[in-house]
């Protein structure tokens, strides 16, 4: 196969076999915390102590987890082709696995920025306490898009997907979550699209689809042999 520009759009699902939750797997409860109560801005007015503490928790968990072979196998995408991901998670492991060209569309957990500035971060080194302040005397908070607040990057992938992709690859996501879960209806209608998922979720109207219902690290190992690895 001749190089090819691929976006992969990553879910939780393939940072799960890392062992990383997702909250849609299983009551609506994240870590055993409600959505409402930690990933919100109400959240954070309301309990700021709380969500510090709950965000410190994640990034130790995603510290402490390594990339798996899915990861892994898309970075060896790169070898062969151009590759973009586009990821709805907040971890590393795409980066610690060698791929090179991540977009974050709900931000990074290791970083953090100031409550009063968006735009400058530092990295979330440590575990953020109450009281640490920025420059800026602005509160630090952890640098994740949570639920209400704008996606930035979405601006960003929307045109990766529908002007720059040749190929689409979606893995691990349930399409629950806007604006993200409506990139895949942006691809361009002739080209191929790949989607890996041990549950493939509804993608009624979309052309070109090849289905993979396979978990992440075996869809990979399976999509690496139709793009000939």
């Amino acid at each position: 196969m001749e190089r090819k520009k691929i976006v992969v759009l990553t879910g939780a699902g393939i940072s799960a076999e890392s062992g990383l939750q997702t909250f849609r797997d299983g009551d609506g409860l994240w870590e055993n915390h409600r959505i409402e109560d930690v990933a919100t801005p109400d959240a954070w007015r309301r309990d700021p102590e709380l969500v510090l503490r709950f965000y410190n928790m994640r990034r130790a968990a995603c510290l402490a987890a390594q990339p798996n072979a899915a990861h892994i196998g898309l970075a060896k995408l790169e070898e062969k082709h151009d590759v973009v991901i586009v990821t709805q998670n907040i971890d590393d492991l795409h980066e610690r696995a060698g791929s090179s060209n991540v977009l974050h569309l709900h931000g990074e957990i290791t970083k953090m920025r100031s409550e009063l500035d968006d735009e400058k971060l530092y990295p979330f080194d440590r575990e953020i306490l109450i009281g640490d302040k920025a420059l800026d005397g602005g509160q630090f908070r952890p640098h994740v898009v949570w639920f209400g607040e704008a996606v930035p990057n979405i601006e960003i992938a929307f045109p990766l997907v529908n002007e720059w992709a040749e190929i689409v690859v979606l893995i691990g996501s349930s399409l629950a979550v806007y604006p993200a879960a409506g990139l895949l209806k942006y691809a361009a209608a002739h080209i191929p699209k790949y989607v890996l998922d041990r549950k493939i979720p509804d993608v009624n109207g979309i052309t070109n689809i090849t289905k993979i219902e396979k978990t992440a690290t075996e869809g990979i190992a399976e999509l690496l042999n139709i793009l000939h690895y």
